[in-house]
């Protein structure tokens, strides 16, 4: 069954501190359009500058996930878009007056808080899905962090982490389904060591972090010097370390804390593909680095199987038209009638199909030695099933013609040979208006996209 995109009803605003800024921050969810997807909006910059949540704008990853366009950044993002992607969100606008969101207690729950408060309502869109069909993965040789994307029949994380320190020790979490994220994960606050708090105070790097935003993990001596940096730094009058080595004023939500704030940032992270995916993940040691980069990895290898997406059909099954009912809609006769048989046909996309045999009039002189189908035949015969498309909104198809009006985007990819077996996909890009048709449109052979374009018609009466 197709679900349909969601985004929230009403627009909410959250204020907070951020965590290496230090500075007041103010951020506003907003509802985004169908196929939008997940972007922040810098409203304190000129022109309020939107950069998209996608992977291709990671630029570094200390200290949280920075994304970076066009000399404008957003820090640390993995924590709002968690939250997106755990109440099943595809589309958002986070409008923000600061590079970064407010920490807020270092997890996903005041956000999952205001997003639900905003309401979340369906939309007319089906949602694109990303199905693993076989097994993706990456590993980082130098520090051993590795994750694993396998077949599933829903969204799972297993998030499995050992930083070789006694006091947190080895750590497993897993979410079985999304729909879970909430309760089981959206409270997992950030974590960090003694060690990179001392290096973080010493770079003046940490101005909006206090004791309730962090865990700390204290792995070393607690040293006079570096006690009273952090009463300083805190705003505290004193500072004890607890009996399991956690820095005080914070309590433990979960043995495993450490664990499920780390899976908690791989959704976050894994949300930069920009596709919502069907499969479970495994990731043993993740970090922010490896985490985004198994992120492009991913959206990279989901755009190309997009754009070699290669239908699926039955050719032995009847056809929906043979060349007979073709021909009652076309004004086109052999040898320019470039299409054979029409397997799909809706009010929004097409399929037809052609043989491509030697017999072609157009072999005759187009390298008779080494024949090849002309690409701009290729292009005719995805703007003939168009027609069949655009035709069938009138009731009197034989008194029409269709004329070309644009070609955009026109890629051929592959040789088209006799003896391939081409299948013609085009989907309307928008609603046709006074017979204009305007439509991406695809060519396959062979499991590969041969050609595409983007293409628009007109219908005109015959007079």
């Amino acid at each position: 069954m197709s679900k349909k995109q969601k985004t929230i009803q009403n627009e909410v605003t959250l204020s907070g501190v951020g965590l290496h800024t230090g500075n007041e921050v103010t951020m506003v969810f907003k509802p985004a359009p169908e196929n939008h997807g997940f972007a922040f909006k810098r409203v304190d910059l000129e022109g309020e500058p939107v950069i998209e949540a996608k992977a291709d704008y990671v630029t570094n990853t200390q200290r949280g996930t920075n994304l970076e366009k066009n000399g404008v950044q957003i820090q640390t993002s993995e924590h709002v878009l968690a939250a997106a992607v755990g109440l099943d969100i595809d589309n958002l606008l986070i409008e923000i007056n600061a590079s970064e969101p407010p920490i807020m207690d270092g997890s996903s729950k005041f956000f999952i808080e205001a997003l639900e408060e905003a309401g979340i309502v369906e939309q007319e869109a089906e949602i694109e899905e990303y199905v693993v069909k076989e097994v993706i993965s990456y590993k980082d040789e130098l520090t051993g962090s590795e994750i694993i994307l396998m077949p599933s029949d829903e969204y799972q994380v297993t998030t499995m982490v050992d930083f070789g320190t006694k006091i947190l020790g080895t750590q497993n979490a897993t979410l079985n389904t999304i729909s879970d994220f909430k309760e089981e994960v959206s409270a997992a606050r950030t974590f960090s060591f003694l060690h990179e708090i001392e290096m973080l105070l010493e770079n003046d790097l940490i101005k909006g972090g206090d004791l309730n935003n962090a865990i700390v993990y204290v792995d070393k001596e607690l040293s006079d010097s570096t006690m009273e940096k952090l009463k300083k730094a805190f705003n505290k009058d004193n500072i004890t370390v607890k009996p399991n080595g956690v820095l005080d004023n914070l309590t433990l939500h979960w043995a495993n804390e450490a664990a499920r704030h780390k899976l908690l940032d791989v959704i976050g992270d894994l949300a930069l593909t920009g596709t919502r995916i069907k499969g479970k993940v495994i990731a043993n040691k993740p970090g922010h680095s490896v985490n985004t980069t198994f992120a492009k990895k991913l959206a990279k290898i989901i755009k190309k199987e997009k754009r070699n997406n290669v239908p699926s059909y039955d050719l032995n099954q009847p056809p929906l038209m043979d060349i007979h009912k073709i021909m009652d809609i076309l004004p086109h006769r052999p040898p320019f009638l470039l299409i054979d048989r029409i397997i799909e046909l809706s009010d929004k996309h097409v399929v037809g199909m052609k043989n491509v045999t030697m017999n072609e009039d157009f072999f005759v002189g187009h390298f008779p030695g080494a024949p090849v189908m002309p690409g701009v035949l290729q292009v005719e015969a995805m703007a003939q099933c168009g027609g069949i498309l655009v035709l069938s909104t009138v009731p009197d198809p034989e008194n029409y013609l269709t004329y070309f009006m644009k070609m955009d985007n026109v890629k051929f990819k592959q040789k088209v040979l006799p003896g391939d077996t081409l299948i013609f996909k085009s989907e309307l890009i928008a609603p046709i208006r006074r017979g204009i048709c305007h439509m991406q449109a695809y060519a396959y052979a062979n499991g590969k996209l041969v050609c595409e374009a983007e293409l628009m018609a007109q219908i005109s009466k015959v007079k």
